[in-house]
This record gives C-alpha cells, sequence and structure tokens, in this order.
C-alpha cells in the first residue's frame, strides 16, 4: 500500500467537541504559565518601562540586563510577579479558547467527521481569540500593572496582589478600568490564535502523514505547539505592546489603542512594536511546548478512558 493510500485509509477527523477541548485546553493553560511567566514578565517590564530623558540610558539595556536587575532588586520572586492573576485565569481562559476553537471548526464542519480545509482552520482559531477576550482582558489588565509596579520613579506599589488589584480597579473606575485595553487584546488575539492554530494544524498534519498516524505522537505535538508560539508572537507582538502600554498607563493617559500607537510612533519609532521581542521569542517555544504537552496528555488520557467523549 502507498503512503498516499495509507493517508486516504486513515481514520477520518472527528468532529470538535468544545467540551473536550474546554477540559483538555484548561490543563494545558496551566503547563503554560508555570513554565513561561518569569519571561513573560520582562517582556512586559521592557514593553513598559519609562522613556528616559535626553541623554539618559534607558531602565533595561535588554532581555539579559532586565533579568538581572529585577532578581537582584527584588529576588527570584519578581519574575513571578502578577503570575496570581493568569494562574488563577489561566484554566478558564485557555478552556475559553480551545473550546473557542473547537466551536469555530464545528460551526463549519459539514458532517461527523469532515476535515476543515487551513483556511477554515485560520477562521475557527481567529474566532477563538474572540471568544477568549472577555476572561483573557481584564486577566491580562490586572497582570500588567502587578508587573510594572514598583519599576518607575520612587517605586512605589500600589497593589498587594491581585484581588486588591482588581478591588481598586473596580472601585477607581468601575468594570470600564477593569476591562481597559479589551479592543486591544482582540486586535492582537483574533490574528495571532489564527495563525497559531494553523501552524501547528499544519506541522501535526504533516507528521500523521508522513508517518501515517492517527493521531499526533507527544513529541512532535510538543515541538508542533512550540513553533505555533513562535508564529502566534510574529503575528501579535505588535498589538501586545500597544496593549500593554495601554494597560500600564495611568487612567486619561490615553483614550484609545490608537492614541498609544500615535505616541509610540511619534517618540519611539515603529521598531518599538517588536520591544521586548526577545523574551517573547525565548519564551514562546517552552510555554507552548507545555501547553500542547499538557493538551495532548490530556487527550490521550481521554482516549484511555473515555474513547467516546
Amino acid at each position: 500500500m502507498t503512503t498516499l493510500e495509507k493517508v486516504e485509509n486513515a481514520p477520518a477527523e472527528r468532529k470538535a467537541n468544545p467540551l473536550k477541548s474546554f477540559i483538555t485546553g484548561g490543563f494545558g493553560g496551566i503547563c503554560n504559565v508555570l513554565s513561561g511567566h518569569p519571561l513573560d514578565t520582562i517582556k512586559v517590564r521592557l514593553q513598559t518601562m519609562p522613556r528616559p530623558a535626553p541623554g539618559e540610558k534607558p531602565m533595561y539595556s535588554g532581555t539579559l540586563d532586565c533579568a538581572t536587575k529585577t532578581i537582584r532588586n527584588e529576588g527570584f520572586r519578581g519574575l513571578y510577579k502578577g503570575m496570581s492573576a493568569p494562574l488563577t485565569g489561566v484554566a478558564p481562559i485557555f478552556a475559553m479558547c480551545f473550546a473557542g476553537y473547537a466551536l469555530g471548526k464545528r460551526l463549519q464542519q459539514r458532517g461527523e467527521d469532515s476535515k476543515l480545509t487551513y483556511p477554515q482552520i485560520f477562521v475557527a482559531g481567529s474566532f477563538s481569540g474572540l471568544f477568549s477576550t472577555f476572561i483573557m482582558a481584564p486577566g491580562e489588565r490586572i497582570k500588567v500593572l502587578l508587573q510594572t509596579q514598583g519599576t518607575g520613579p520612587g517605586g512605589e506599589k500600589k497593589y498587594t496582589g491581585m484581588i486588591d488589584c482588581a478591588g481598586k480597579l473596580y472601585k477607581e473606575g468601575g468594570l470600564r478600568s477593569v476591562f481597559k485595553g479589551s479592543c486591544a487584546t482582540m486586535l492582537r488575539d483574533i490574528p495571532a490564535n489564527g495563525l497559531y492554530f494553523l501552524s501547528y494544524e499544519i506541522m501535526t498534519d504533516e507528521y500523521k502523514r508522513r508517518f501515517n498516524r492517527p493521531n499526533v505522537d507527544l513529541i512532535p505535538a510538543i515541538i508542533a505547539g512550540g513553533m505555533a508560539g513562535i508564529f502566534y508572537w510574529i503575528g501579535g507582538m505588535p498589538a501586545d505592546v500597544l496593549k500593554s502600554r495601554l494597560q500600564s498607563a495611568p487612567d486619561g493617559t490615553f483614550d484609545g489603542i490608537r492614541a498609544v500607537f500615535k505616541d509610540l510612533r511619534k517618540n519611539d519609532g515603529i521598531s518599538a512594536l517588536y520591544r521586548g521581542f526577545t523574551p517573547v521569542i525565548l519564551r514562546a517555544f517552552p510555554a507552548n511546548a507545555a501547553t500542547f504537552f499538557g493538551i495532548e496528555l490530556a487527550n490521550a488520557i481521554f482516549r484511555h478512558v473515555a474513547p467516546n467523549f
């Protein structure tokens, strides 16, 4: 039997199950945060550091300098600032993201075993970004504020933790303050999630085709997940920089993401849209490899204990 015949006779793809993806995505998200938060803290600090006065050096010269200063001034725990927000919210965030992706696939599938084209995969992935923004945006807002407090002049620390930050934001500006940066989060996640899932599906499909496998094995899934994370940030980095600046700025500084972009272009140049790219890419592969490790491990468990789920 030829390779093509083997592929054609392989089991067809089952219709997407949003509930199953909700569970496996939540588990994968926890793996993501535990492995990637320190580099996320460095990324946010590089993106939001104060603009130096003429003749002064920037607060951080790069990724290594930021990590060194953070550890020296705050200890290793400083790299984990703000982790409570994503760790608490990460299960529902990733669960909603992967459930949204499965729902986006299901809405386009005509039959129980129909396989989507790659443009349809991109649409389903983009839909997941819209689906998860309502949970993602407030968690990102709190995370950014906790990661950046104490880094500016005076080193003032306004918030004692996630709950304190959420409460003060609501007290000062209501839900609008808590959800500040939602449009920027959506602007990042809709196209970036499309690239994320599309690249993962292309790589895993190629593996299954080459080796005639009905399911992707764990090691290839980890590698494909890590690469998918890199593609996500290549597409999503500019919007993420704008989002971080908007969410960390004092109220009244910017009236929206367009004002943030105008300020960045005028004072820092377009290249600033990729500020913090080094820690992002250093984090992207291991964090997203961990995500898909968790997801594929959960899928393997489901195939063993509940094969028809």
